[in-house]
């Protein structure tokens, strides 16, 4: 009895201190890994388990808002006349669904895995990570049908193409702070959901993906353009249109004006995934207790 009973002290509280659960990477980082992996596979498995169609059900969506505003940009209102719009437009729509799925499904991620959650040495980082790394199995699919799509509009591949592999670990790591910090203040203000839908919806017509940056400058907004660069997304989505579609697209450096101030989106994505990290490790050994 006295054996169980020490046993069971860390978990109870002293002196008013909060109950100590286990942290964010209990077992350790290889456990850590090997959890998030297997998650993700589960969950990518899952979401197509039973359906015909299976993956193009994924692909449906960002295709066909796609199609609906490249006709009204180019047929119906005829406003953008910039080199392969169509693939700049389809190239900017994948990333930015990246990005909303993986920080959007992260928002409840925690929660739905309430099974999980109140395990004791499950590493509780794994759950906001493997909903990252799914959304990252997407968008590595999604990618291929946007080579497809600009080999047939008669993009040439270059050394630019592997270039991207840098922007997207950007991207990624951008996606997963904000993950880990949704998921763990989801847990204590239910309000995080509603409002998040919302700055998505404001980030994508702040991220330069409906209107080109260039198309901005032409109407005589050189600052508003700047001003947008400094969200890192609308800075990766103008690079990566530079290196893949045309380098008719400004790179983000002269964009931006002084390739300096490029420091300015990548310390929002460093400074983002520390403050994700450090909330999420702070809050996870009383995420059971709050649910």
């Amino acid at each position: 009895m006295s054996t169980a009973i020490t046993d069971m002290a860390p978990l109870m509280p002293s002196g008013g201190k909060d109950v100590n659960g286990p942290s964010a990477f209990s077992g350790g980082p290889r456990r850590f890994v090997a959890l998030t992996k297997t998650l993700a596979v589960q969950e990518f498995k899952l979401r197509f388990f039973g359906s015909a169609l299976g993956y193009l059900w994924q692909l449906m969506r960002p295709l066909m808002l796609f199609g609906v505003l490249y006709v009204l940009f180019t047929v119906i209102l005829s406003i953008s006349d910039q080199p392969d719009f169509g693939v700049a437009l389809l190239l900017g729509i994948v990333l930015y669904t990246f990005f909303a799925e993986a920080t959007g499904a992260a928002v409840t991620c925690v929660m739905d895995r309430e099974n999980l959650v109140r395990k004791i040495q499950f590493p509780r980082m794994a759950i906001p990570m493997a909903v990252v790394l799914t959304a990252c199995f997407n968008l590595a699919l999604n990618l291929v049908v946007v080579a497809i799509f600009g080999l047939i509009s008669g993009v040439r591949p270059g050394w630019g193409w592997l270039a991207v592999l840098p922007l997207l670990l950007i991207i990624a790591l951008f996606a997963a702070g904000i993950a880990m910090l949704l998921s763990a203040l989801y847990i204590r203000y239910r309000d995080i959901a509603p409002i998040w839908d919302v700055v998505l919806q404001i980030v994508f017509y702040a991220s330069l993906i409906l209107i080109p940056y260039e198309v901005v400058v032409s109407k005589g907004h050189e600052t508003i353009g700047q001003i947008l660069l400094a969200n890192p997304l609308a800075t990766v989505v103008q690079e990566a249109r530079h290196l893949v579609v045309n380098p008719a697209y400004l790179s983000a450096g002269d964009a931006i004006g002084d390739p300096a101030t490029l420091l300015v989106p990548l310390g929002i994505v460093i400074a983002t995934f520390l403050l994700g990290l450090w909330v999420f490790n702070r809050e996870a050994p009383r995420i059971a207790e709050e649910m």
